[in-house]
């Protein structure tokens, strides 16, 4: 049990909606378990109110936070400094107190190369698609076109976005392994036994929409090597199920909730966690799940 006292500090996640998340969980555990005076709670940002926050956590002495949507973008002006990876990637989830205000950083991208290693899971020397170009879509562009991959098809209903993405992560990476295509043109990559590495980075399928995914064709699925999706809440998500029917591993994106959280902490603390204490973590959020 967390006692709270003079010197516990106070950490937290800012984000709309933030009634639901399992930061909490993850945060305060790994503070009792590693004997650090810390709590960890949501705080939920009215649309509007995004610098009132940070200047009002800066000014709490709050020595970090979280971001989640939608301000993972928006949050950048208000930061004092930031860490070259997040400002190619364009999207912060982790504050730092430092002089002057907040530098910012990226344990999402890091977070999901963990979860992928911890799986087998690699981008290196190998052809991926990737379904949506929003936020989360253009960090899993850039981790996997910094980490070797081939080809890097961004999939995305607006082509715009998925082209204005593609353009910025290939400028920045001085690359031109990521190719933008309209979702609907998903059949162009089916030919022959080609397969791919999937990573299914939209909204779609999330609780309580569980009967819906991106790509409903079944034949897309029998072209999937391995696939990834980041949402965690069902478990099981219909992407996941289409995979594993045609025979091909699939993951969900627990294991990068955590490790994500895990960079944040011990950026905060100045210390490390032990891949042990990780996945003890990671059993103790299957089990909350379960409930």
């Amino acid at each position: 049990m967390i006692e709270v006292n003079g010197k516990t500090r106070t950490f937290g996640l800012i984000g709309n909606p933030v009634e639901h998340t399992m930061s909490p969980m993850i945060h305060n555990t790994l503070a009792e378990s590693m004997g650090h005076n810390m709590i960890y709670v949501p705080l939920r940002v009215a649309q509007g109110q995004l610098e009132n926050a940070v200047k009002g956590a800066y000014g709490l002495n709050l020595p970090g936070l979280n971001v989640t949507v939608p301000y993972k973008q928006d949050v950048i002006p208000y930061l004092a400094d930031i860490d070259p990876i997040a400002e190619k990637i364009g999207a912060v989830n982790t504050l730092v107190r430092t002089e002057g205000g907040y530098k910012g950083y990226n344990t999402d991208m890091s977070g999901l190369r963990r979860a992928m290693e911890n799986d087998g899971v690699s981008a290196s020397d190998t052809d991926v698609i990737i379904l949506g170009a929003g936020g989360a879509g253009r960090m899993v562009a850039f981790l996997c076109a910094s980490g070797g991959a081939k080809r890097v098809y961004l999939l995305n209903r607006s082509a715009d976005k998925a082209v204005r993405i593609a353009e910025e992560v290939n400028t920045g990476l001085e690359t031109d392994c990521v190719v933008p295509m309209p979702l609907g043109d998903y059949k162009e990559l089916l030919k022959g036994d080609k397969r791919y590495l999937v990573i299914q980075s939209t909204s779609i399928g999330l609780f309580p929409d569980v009967d819906k995914t991106a790509i409903e064709d079944t034949d897309f699925y029998r072209h999937v090597s391995a696939g990834y999706d980041l949402i965690y809440n069902p478990w099981e998500t219909k992407f996941m199920r289409l995979t594993r029917e045609a025979g091909a591993p699939a993951y969900n994106g627990l294991k990068m909730l955590l490790y994500q959280a895990v960079e944040a902490f011990e950026l905060w603390n100045d210390c490390k966690v032990s891949e042990e204490s990780a996945l003890d973590m990671y059993e103790k959020l299957q089990a909350g799940m379960r409930k």
